[in-house]
This record gives structure tokens, sequence and C-alpha cells, in this order.
């Protein structure tokens, strides 16, 4: 992404980028959030604001690419103010944000899984050119995973084509763990 930082405003739980130019820089140059009333967007030939979800304008400000300001004030929005409201906004914020963090420095293209049923969907490429393969669901450690769970986890993934990830966070040791599960026909 370029070194410039780009201005985003905190507009209750998003951060929307209004410049149309520095939208389209920060959606082309990783496919961070989604402009605004276009569904399925084709790089980046839109004229819109971009919209990011909390945790990657949470993200994107902790990387110094943008700058938040709130809606109301006009005063530049601290990174422990942001988190605070990420924190209100996620059950398994910290959690959420180790999986999101480590899937984009593995290379991968995260956007929120809310439509699949899950935390985050996962593309190789990018919205627009490829479909994601992969939907995600952050655990902790020792949570309950029952059987039904996964199979209904399963059917969803395998009715919408993706493959069903459990994301393991361990925020105590700092690392994640993927979990895959492959169904087969008897």
């Amino acid at each position: 992404m370029s070194k410039k930082t780009f201005r985003g405003e905190l507009v209750e739980n998003r951060v929307v980028i209004w410049n149309l130019e520095s939208s389209k820089k920060v959606f082309g140059e990783g496919y961070f959030g989604k402009p605004l009333g276009v569904p399925k967007p084709k790089g980046t030939d839109f004229d819109a604001p971009l919209i990011l979800d909390l945790i990657e304008g949470y993200h994107l400000l902790l990387e110094k690419k943008i700058k938040v300001y709130d809606s109301e004030t006009g005063k530049v929005v601290s990174q422990k103010r942001l988190k605070e409201k990420c924190e209100n906004e996620y059950v398994l914020f910290k959690e959420k944000l180790m999986v999101y963090r480590e899937l984009r420095d593995r290379g991968y293209i995260v956007t929120p899984g809310i439509k699949f049923g899950s935390d985050f969907a996962v593309y190789e490429h990018g919205p627009g050119i490829d479909h994601a393969p992969y939907i995600i669901q952050v655990m902790v450690p020792k949570a309950n995973l029952t059987a039904t769970g996964i199979v209904l986890a399963g059917r969803l993934a395998t009715t919408v084509k993706k493959k069903f990830l459990i994301a393991i966070a361990d925020t105590n040791k700092e690392q994640v763990e993927f979990l895959s599960f492959d169904w087969w026909r008897a």
C-alpha cells in the first residue's frame, strides 16, 4: 500500500473513507472495505465512498495507513478509543483481530463473513477476481465444539461451495491454528 495516510471517519460502527480517490486507492491496494452501493466491484472502477468494517479500520490504523476522525466532533480517534469501540462491537475481538492479521500477513484477502454465517470470508486474490474459497469461524482453545455445530457449519460451507475452517486463536501463546474439515459421501 502507498505510504500516504488516508482519512477515515468513524460513523457508528464503521469507518468511512469519503474521498473517492482515497477510497479507490485503499480498495485497490488490498481489497479493504466495500464501496458503498457497489455489490460486486470489479477493480477500482467505482465512484463511491469506501465502507470499512471496524476490524479492517483498526488494522489499517495499526499499520498507519489511515487516520480515523470522529464523524460528530471531527477530532482524531485514538488507537485506544477505536480498540475500545471494537471490543464493544465484537465478541472475541482480540482473537478475531489476531486471525485477521495472520491471514493478511499470509497474503490473503479477508472480508467479513456474515453473509456466510461465519466470522470471515477469505480470498486468495480478491473479491471480483475470484470467489472466496474459505469461510472461517474464530474460536478460543477451550471453546466447546459440538458435532452438531461442525455439521451445521460444514453443510453451510458445502452449500456455498467453500471450505470451512476453524481458527483457534490462543492469545496467551499469540498463535493461531487452523482446522479444516473434508466432507465425504458414503
